[in-house]
């Protein structure tokens, strides 16, 4: 079993290098936004690699949802800059050359003797890094699709966001209120 990965509990603000070399802490990518961290089984997994790819469109959604998509695997620079390449994305990969996410959280996939592979997880967080919801992707169906995570942002902005339904007429008000003044 994960070890804090359970949902309330607020992530450990970890700080890897982007697949460009530059030291990213999680908080920083998160911003004020909420967060898919896909923490993946490593380069050499063509799981992996497909699961990756379908992030691609979801990606897209990202950009206009106040969400932010993060990747860490436990690879170095040139091994995460690969799979990135290689999937096409372009949202930010973190190496965890060194397994600091792995080891703390307690995610080693013991069943692979030749590669220091995670048991992939997807973590839906909210501001501040806390852990919503957690998937875990040992076996590929475990892992979430683009409408799964919809559904689980939906949920989340619905009880987050005040104002996710601006025709509620307390809103409404509210938003009349801070513009007369």
């Amino acid at each position: 079993m994960s070890n804090g990965l359970t949902p309330g509990s607020v992530l450990p603000d970890f700080e890897l290098p982007d697949e460009r070399g530059t030291k990213r802490k999680l908080s920083e990518l998160q911003g004020d936004n909420a967060m898919i961290l896909m923490l993946g089984r490593g380069e050499h997994c063509p799981r992996e690699r497909q699961h990756q790819r379908e992030m691609l469109q979801f990606h897209q959604w990202c950009a206009v949802a106040f969400t932010e998509l993060v990747t860490v695997l436990p690879n170095n620079l040139h091994d995460v800059y690969k799979m990135k390449i290689a999937t096409g994305a372009y949202w930010t990969y973190l190496a965890d050359a060194d397994l600091k996410v792995q080891q703390a959280l307690d995610i080693r996939e013991y069943t692979d003797p030749h590669h220091d592979a995670t048991v992939p997880h997807t973590v839906v967080l909210s501001p501040g890094l806390v852990v919503e919801k957690v998937y875990v992707g040992y076996w590929f169906w475990g892992r979430p699709s683009p409408h799964q995570l919809w559904t689980d942002l939906q949920d989340l902005f619905t009880r987050t966001k005040a104002d996710f339904d601006p025709s509620v007429p307390e809103i409404r008000s509210a938003w009349e209120a801070a513009r007369a003044t």
